[in-house]
């Protein structure tokens, strides 16, 4: 690895293999990654059940014991953990949506992917509730990539733009919010109430093992990066122009598609819904630093997992001892940053005129 400069004069570090990573990427992608740390360690002591430093040492060094070691333990590093590895899925996806539908509104929700994996979910928990809870997951990807299907079938194959997507996405988004929004009317009292709380987005589920369960569809992601990068970084630039650069469009962009079903439905299997996070997430990371391809991919999941894990410990902290549901805490934290931003931006392009 050394110091070199990209063909634009920024500063890159160039690795033996010719793969460039661009200094200021790598330095957000450090920061992220610092600020993730540091919020998990201060999440670790917020919660109804009182933890000094003393006894987070503790724990975390094996010799803790009590109510707060399992506080710790057992609740909280759990929220943490499956809270972190849901946002970087969500965030994820978004970023990739974004460039396969060249909007930066695009996100799993307004295609409508998050709606069919959860209409799939309430489908099978309303008529089929003695159903084995090994099958949630399979009825996710399956109502996703209905969805999908359903979409590139709508819109004339996968030669279709971007925006024909996107629209056609938001169509397909209110029916299935419309159908799932009847099947909880009429579900039975105590099976409403339990899928009203996971569609507000919930980490009350936590558990070690519902992190053994996304581990391996987040463990995929880092391949998908890695091969899915390059062609959305020229997709960024249009269908045409991606092609005439040897991109193979009629397969990334069903690969891309496929990969974001897999993501998404394994992270609304575990939490529910995170609304608007694949839309703020890529933003917010782009704002500290210019990226693209796996670089706008690595940095909008950091992003996406840091916010996460910042809402699950706003929730606990003010919360009065109950949990507020992980969507809303996500809103009352990402909404203003995502203002915040957008607002910088508007006054940056201003001065540049």
């Amino acid at each position: 690895m050394r110091p070199a400069r990209a063909a634009d004069g920024r500063p890159v570090l160039r690795l033996a293999s010719g793969l460039e990573i661009r200094r200021g990427n790598l330095l957000a992608g450090l920061g992220l990654v610092l600020a993730v740390l540091a919020l998990g360690l201060i999440s670790l002591g917020v919660g109804a059940t009182r933890t000094g430093p003393a006894e987070l040492i503790g724990t975390l060094l094996g010799t803790g014991s009590g109510d707060g070691a399992f506080a710790i333990l057992e609740v909280r590093l759990p929220r943490i953990a499956l809270g972190f590895l849901a946002g970087w899925c969500v965030a994820l996806v978004g970023a990739a949506l974004q460039s396969l539908a060249r909007n930066p509104l695009a996100d799993p929700g307004l295609l409508g992917l998050s709606q069919g994996s959860m209409a799939a979910i309430v489908l099978m928990l309303v008529f089929l509730p003695a159903a084995p809870l090994g099958l949630i997951p399979l009825a996710a990807i399956g109502g996703g990539l209905a969805v999908a299907g359903l979409l590139i079938a709508l819109v004339g194959g996968a030669r279709a733009g971007g925006m024909a997507i996107l629209l056609m996405g938001i169509a397909v988004e209110t029916v299935l919010s419309s159908l799932t929004a009847i099947l909880i009317l009429y579900a039975p009292p105590e099976t409403s109430y339990a899928l009203s709380d996971w569609l507000a987005g919930s980490l009350f589920q936590a558990s070690w093992g519902a992190i053994a369960a996304l581990g391996p569809w987040v463990a995929l992601s880092l391949p998908a990066i890695a091969i899915l990068g390059r062609p959305l970084r020229v997709l960024d630039l249009g269908d045409e122009m991606a092609m005439s650069l040897g991109d193979p469009v009629l397969r990334s962009r069903p690969a891309i598609l496929l990969a974001a079903v897999v993501l998404t439905s394994a992270a609304v299997t575990a939490v529910g819904p995170l609304s608007f996070l694949g839309v703020m997430a890529p933003h917010l990371a782009g704002a500290l630093t210019r990226s693209t391809g796996r670089a706008r991919l690595v940095l909008s999941g950091l992003m996406g997992g840091l916010l996460v894990v910042a809402a699950d410990t706003l929730s606990r902290g003010v919360g009065g001892g109950i949990a507020l549901p992980i969507g809303l805490s996500l809103t009352m934290i990402g909404v203003p940053l995502f203002i915040l931003t957008l607002r910088l931006r508007l006054l940056a392009a201003m001065r540049t005129d």
